[in-house]
């Protein structure tokens, strides 16, 4: 099965947020993503397939931290191979790893500030920029706390802040949710919805109930290919199917998309 990308029948002059073709990443020396043509513009986009599908790297390529082994990559319109036009770029990502560094010391407030200051935001925006972010994800309370004292729900929400505080126009999450109990992942639903509204929001995550309620469009991936792209009601239409695994509609979508992609016989 081969689903038309909207990449592929892109108007030529339209400047996509996220614009690859044909693009090819290694991780280490394994080809990661293969051949993947995608676009994406405002709005939250859910990155969802099964362990290995090449989910991070493609992450890690959108933010700049690795570069392309072929292909074409281009954020806001500019070439991520472009020396020029990278630092640009990186002053409007945010960017959530997976797994995130950070100085135990410092409290919440320092570490949003340090990240604020190494995306190079005006020094003067700083302080309310930081403020900003630690409210949207609930920290308040805990803004002048060591980030070594923190839970890991609270961690997670505090990487959260830091790649929310310069209003990024593509912000890329990278299992967001681990460590949020379901009141908070409600909240950060509602966070997500509404950083949609101006933003270009790519959500990787294995919950696809948090794609379902959160996104307005899925992007499903396996073995580094790109096996379908739609609205998470549509992916919901493809769990007609009994047979299909999953607790949801959505869930039994995504498995009977997986299946079907790999062919009789797959699990």
């Amino acid at each position: 099965m081969r689903t038309v990308t909207s990449a592929e029948t892109a108007p030529a002059r339209h400047a996509w947020a996220v614009h690859a073709e044909r693009l090819r990443v290694k991780a280490g020396r394994h080809l990661a993503v293969d051949g993947l043509d995608l676009a994406l513009d405002t709005g939250v986009h859910g990155l969802l397939g099964p362990n290995g599908a090449g989910k991070s790297t493609l992450m890690r390529a959108l933010a700049t931290v690795l570069r392309p082994a072929a292909g074409r990559l281009r954020l806001l319109g500019d070439d991520v191979t472009g020396r020029a036009g990278l630092r640009r770029i990186r002053r409007e990502l945010g960017y959530l790893p997976q797994h995130f560094g950070y100085y135990p010391r410092f409290t919440v407030r320092e570490f949003v500030e340090y990240m604020a200051w190494l995306k190079e935001m005006p020094r003067a925006d700083i302080p309310g920029a930081v403020q900003r972010a630690v409210d949207r994800v609930g920290l308040t309370a805990k803004a002048d706390a060591r980030m070594k004292t923190l839970s890991g729900g609270m961690l997670r929400r505090a990487g959260i802040a830091q790649a929310i505080v310069n209003d990024p126009r593509v912000l890329l999450l990278d299992e967001p949710t681990v460590g949020l109990d379901p009141e908070q992942r409600l909240d950060f639903r509602t966070l997500l919805r509404e950083l949609g509204t101006d933003a270009c929001v790519l959500v990787s995550t294995h919950l696809v109930e948090d794609v379902a309620a959160a996104c307005n469009d899925v992007v499903l991936l396996d073995a580094g290919r790109l096996v379908w792209q739609g609205g998470a009601a549509r992916l919901a239409e493809h769990g007609a199917d009994a047979g299909a695994p999953g607790d949801s509609a959505t869930e039994r979508g995504y498995s009977a998309l997986l299946r079907e992609h790999r062919g009789p016989g797959a699990r």
